[in-house]
């Protein structure tokens, strides 16, 4: 559906050049000369990168319908992982290169939305948190605190994360997925 460029509004999913783009900022301008355009920051949904795009007052844009979906990780063979619609309890089977670095937080059972345009995986976004279990870490020296140092740990997924001297293999930890940072003790 073709909307004109004045009904452009943050959060709105919009096509251009054949790629599905979120509005992040919209900015009308009206200079004291010459006509009023748009200036806009877009999100590529399936690449990640962002552009900043004027566009006429007259002009048109398209938007994109998104459906999102709930899947759950079920597991993985070789590069194909599988996941099961928590709505219609069909399988889908994603690929390393869909899914993006997203693979180093993934865990039997664990729920991510997944966005899709015109029935093609546009993004999977993972849970902003997650707590995962320390399978291998050096134990801290005693006494070694006067500052916040981190140590590397290996959590059940696989994935190193830095984590601070006091945790030890077997503790369980609260992870930001977004940044992979340790957040605290779970």
């Amino acid at each position: 559906m073709a909307l004109s460029i004045n009904e452009c509004k943050t959060g709105l999913t919009v096509l251009l050049d054949g790629q599905v783009f979120l509005v992040i900022e919209v900015h009308h301008v009206k200079p004291g000369k010459g006509a009023a355009f748009i200036r806009t920051r877009l999100k590529n949904l399936k690449l990640g990168t962002v552009i900043e795009r004027t566009f006429k007052s007259n002009e048109s844009i398209e938007q994109a319908y998104i459906e999102e979906k709930k899947l759950q990780f079920q597991y993985n063979s070789h590069d194909m992982y599988h996941f099961m619609d928590m709505e219609t309890f069909e399988e889908s089977i994603l690929t390393r290169e869909q899914l993006g670095d997203n693979i180093s937080f993934l865990k039997d059972n664990l729920e991510v939305t997944a966005y899709f345009h015109n029935n093609e995986l546009v993004n999977v976004v993972m849970p902003n948190f997650i707590e995962c279990t320390v399978i291998e870490t050096e134990p801290g020296i005693r006494g070694d605190t006067a500052k916040a140092t981190l140590k590397p740990a290996k959590i059940e997924t696989g994935a190193v994360i830095s984590v601070p001297l006091f945790i030890n293999a077997g503790d369980r930890i609260k992870i930001d997925t977004r940044s992979a940072q340790y957040i605290e003790r779970a």
